[in-house]
């Protein structure tokens, strides 16, 4: 019962977090998991990421359907990020030590606290006038940064493509959401292969109730979020961002 009920609440917020936010499962799952059920570290990113496939997936069919999806820009970053990735992780290999501790988690706090003080409120109508041409190569670009600094840092992924596809490429809040969402479910797809060829099938029980967890929740959030307004969802996001900021932060420093 204990192990379900942390593996429900782990699934709750990751749920919230990707459905409203775009937000990576393994910022909220991974020190759950860690810290109440003593799962190691690399088997605990590997479910988080597990759960985030199903959840990403869904939730963006579900913002596709709403037609809050952009799929060929998606397409390109998506590409940009899992190659700088690589060599992210291998810049990082030349450097000792904690560089940027902390990172995803302060970046989620930060960033919900945006969303409530300055939310997005960016239209459809503005977006279609950046030129196909000129979105592309800011896909790239901003795919590129995404891919180092996850690669170097190890997580922040669904922050850093929901901050940059708001504040840098223009995206209203609901097409930024379900365009991170969609590029996150290969990325994720990725790193769970990897991690489960490398260390192994996880805990069978665990695996699973992340997994449905996040998968309901995240498909709650995103039915809700396509249905909101723009100024309910940006207070929305930002108070899901800030409460998982920090419940993170005080699972792992308290």
């Amino acid at each position: 019962m204990y192990t379900f009920f942390i593996c429900f609440v782990a699934g709750l917020g990751a749920g919230l977090g990707t459905g409203f936010a775009g937000m990576s499962a393994a910022a909220v799952i991974s020190p759950m998991l860690i810290t109440f059920l003593q799962v190691p570290a690399y088997e605990a990113v590997g479910i988080a990421l597990a759960s985030d496939v199903l959840a990403s997936a869904a939730s963006a069919y579900t913002y596709g359907k709403n037609k809050n999806l952009d799929i060929r820009n998606g397409l390109i970053m998506m590409a940009s990020v899992l190659a700088f990735t690589l060599v992210g992780s291998w810049l990082a290999s030349l450097i000792s030590g904690t560089v940027m501790g902390g990172f995803s988690t302060s970046m989620t706090l930060l960033l919900g606290i945006k969303f409530i003080v300055r939310p997005v409120m960016t239209t459809r109508e503005a977006m279609g006038e950046v030129s196909p041409g000129r979105r592309a190569v800011h896909a790239v670009l901003c795919g590129i940064c995404i891919g180092l600094i996850c690669g170097f840092v190890g997580a922040g992924g669904g922050m850093m493509m929901l901050l940059i596809l708001t504040s840098v490429l223009g995206y209203e809040l609901k097409t930024a959401v379900g365009t991170s969402v969609f590029i996150m479910s290969f990325t994720a797809l990725t790193g769970a292969v990897s991690h489960f060829a490398i260390g192994g099938v996880p805990d069978w029980t665990i695996l699973a109730l992340c997994v449905l967890s996040t998968l309901l929740w995240a498909q709650v959030a995103a039915r809700l979020a396509n249905r909101a307004s723009p100024i309910f969802l940006n207070r929305a996001t930002g108070a899901v961002l800030c409460v998982l900021g920090v419940g993170i932060l005080a699972v792992n420093y308290l």
